[in-house]
């Protein structure tokens, strides 16, 4: 496997889980990053626990045993996971041009980081691409005879961007009513479906109605008309999903725990940057339009796959 030797600064983020956040600080621990973000949000007020268990996941990363230089970000009160994530993020792009991003519950396979560094580098001044992903939800289907491929949806269970691209990222959302009221995602998504779908995510964005962070950063590679790169195997498998969980609650949830695969060097690059279609279309129908039928066909093929082993 090609390691970048200049390799690009890591982020974790954690909360008050330190057994997923053992699990991943372990995969950073061994890619040894020059640089290390650290940020945590604080304990809940009216939760009990979230004391004691905020102190054990930060125990978990002060143990730092190779050079490198950590920065910790950490909140004395809770902020909520949207909030603090958008906080931290924006402090660690005031500092460094470029980082891998990783959440508490997102495991990465080691060759994650090589590909996040490969493509840091190969896209740095590409304003058309807004990141780089290591997650894809494709059910085995390969996306092009390439080892990525460019979609509109910026999956982030493991992810890396530039300040270039974050520097368009806007909590309160304040060019959305103007943008609603022209009608801009009926010129941007193919069909009435996404349309409404997306004008309610961005309404309760806009209104505060949720205190999450990605949604926002959707809206804003989108009113880039920006590309997130995602890989032909998945890297990344998110272990979070459960009660203690703020999102991912449904263990049987399709996506829950997905296996992943290492990304083969030298990776093969797309002759052009275009936009593969049917992935997009794919992931619209069983990750955001949900009609049943697709989510049914969904946990079937990943069944399927488990069962064969092919991934």
């Amino acid at each position: 496997m090609i390691v970048n030797p200049q390799r690009a600064p890591v982020v974790l983020i954690l909360f008050n889980r330190p057994e997923p956040t053992a699990r991943v600080f372990g995969t950073i621990r061994r890619a040894r990053p020059a640089k290390l973000f650290l940020i945590a949000d604080g304990p809940r007020g009216d939760h009990p626990s979230d004391g004691p268990a905020c102190a054990a996941a930060r125990a978990v990363v002060e143990q730092v045993d190779w050079e490198c230089q950590v920065v910790r970000d950490y909140s004395d009160h809770n902020l909520g996971c949207g909030k603090r994530i958008a906080t931290g993020l924006d402090r660690v792009f005031e500092q460094v041009d470029e980082a891998i991003i990783l959440e508490d519950d997102c495991l990465a396979e080691p060759s994650f980081f090589a590909y996040c560094d490969e493509l840091l580098e190969r896209y740095r001044d590409e304003p058309r691409v807004m990141a780089v992903s290591g997650d894809n939800f494709q059910s085995g289907r390969r996306r092009g005879a390439h080892s990525y491929y460019y979609s509109r949806y910026c999956h982030v269970w493991g992810w890396a961007t530039w300040r270039r691209a974050w520097q368009h990222y806007d909590w309160e959302m304040r060019s959305w009513p103007q943008l609603r009221d022209e009608r801009w995602l009926e010129r941007f998504l193919p069909t009435r479906r996404e349309v409404r779908y997306w004008t309610r995510i961005f309404e309760r964005m806009y209104d505060q109605s949720w205190n999450t962070w990605d949604y926002r950063w959707t809206y804003a590679c989108w009113r880039q008309q920006g590309l997130t790169i995602l890989p032909n195997v998945n890297l990344v498998s998110n272990i979070g999903f459960g009660e203690d969980s703020t999102h991912t609650l449904h263990t049987d949830s399709a996506y829950a725990a997905l296996p992943t695969q290492p990304m083969v060097f030298p990776m093969s690059h797309p002759p052009g940057i275009l936009r593969d279609e049917p992935a997009d279309e794919y992931t619209n129908r069983t990750m955001f339009a949900r009609p049943r039928r697709a989510r049914i066909a969904l946990r079937l093929g990943n069944l399927r796959r488990k069962l064969t082993g092919r991934f």
